[in-house]
């Protein structure tokens, strides 16, 4: 296998395995998940960052007031993402998660159209259409909107917008990120220690490692996909992406056993055949050659 797929595709496969980590911190608050996950994924970056002499950034972040606003706001996309993802899978909604980012890119879409000006192909409108539908579908059905899902797809396509014009690159990026979020995460786990709920140190040893554990399980995905999309077209980066939600659908439905009737299924039907127009419409569009241009003192060859 190509080396950038193979990186590219075990961060995914990571990605979908994650509700099988935080479903053994069920009992911890989500809140407090929260904090954990980004005060050991700052110290693992860290190390990460010293052992590559990865530091020439640092300075020159400091210097724009404009990259650290950006960046803070990003920030705060990841941990609304974050906190929702931990909520949902310890509370028995892995189904809604994977529905989040299975309709992420075509949110990403709309915020390409609506904030960057993007012009969309007819294809991409039907994608747009028939995922909205089955939104729609799902809201009648249930009673009310699948928020969960929305709240994922909108944090995540925000966060990928504004990472996509970012200074930084993902490893320093995150890095940027928690120690944004670091100074909140530590108030958040001091006070629970001296009122005592908090649940680190815990008498359970296996608590404690999965909870010092979540910053290695978070930044390593992400320095496997970092180093797939550098090897690999976008195109191809496009259809991986849908291995995460997929593997955690299953997941949700064989392994964690959750309601998923008749009903539900027509919605997910409806934005899986949006996704799969989507993705058809892209990959037949980076296959189609470019007509050439012609010059005035270049005529058209004729048979």
């Amino acid at each position: 296998m190509h080396p950038g797929i193979a990186s590219a595709a075990l961060a995914y496969v990571c990605w979908g395995l994650f509700p099988l980590y935080f479903k053994q911190l069920a009992e911890v608050a989500a809140l407090e998940v929260l904090a954990h996950r980004v005060v050991w994924s700052l110290l693992f970056l860290l190390v990460v960052l010293t052992v590559r002499r990865q530091w020439a950034w640092w300075r020159q972040a400091l210097r724009q007031p404009k990259v650290l606003g950006a960046f803070a706001f990003s920030a705060l996309l990841l941990s609304a993402n974050w906190l929702t993802y931990i909520w949902a899978v310890t509370h028995g909604h892995v189904v809604d998660a994977s529905l989040g980012y299975f309709i992420t890119p075509l949110v990403n879409v709309l915020l390409g159209y609506t904030v960057l000006h993007e012009r969309l192909r007819p294809l991409q409108w039907t994608a747009v259409a028939l995922a909205g539908v089955g939104v729609l579908w799902l809201a009648v059905q249930g009673g009310e909107l699948p928020w969960i899902a929305l709240v994922l797809a909108c944090t995540f396509g925000a966060y990928g917008l504004l990472r996509k014009t970012a200074s930084l690159g993902a490893l320093e990026g995150l890095a940027l990120e928690t120690m944004l979020l670091a100074p909140a995460a530590f108030a958040l786990l001091g006070w629970g220690m001296l009122q005592g709920s908090g649940s680190f140190p815990s008498a359970d040893s296996s608590t404690n490692a999965l909870l010092i554990g979540i910053g290695p399980v978070t930044a390593i995905p992400l320095l496997l996909f970092a180093a797939g999309a550098r090897r690999i077209p976008l195109s191809t980066l496009g259809l991986l992406q849908y291995l995460a939600p997929s593997i955690q659908f299953v997941l949700g439905i064989w392994l964690f056993h959750e309601a998923f009737t008749p009903t539900r299924f027509v919605g997910f039907c409806l934005i899986w055949l949006a996704l799969a127009i989507y993705s058809a419409e892209g990959w037949l569009r980076t296959r189609t050659p470019a007509a050439p241009v012609l010059t005035p003192d270049q005529p058209k060859r004729t048979a």
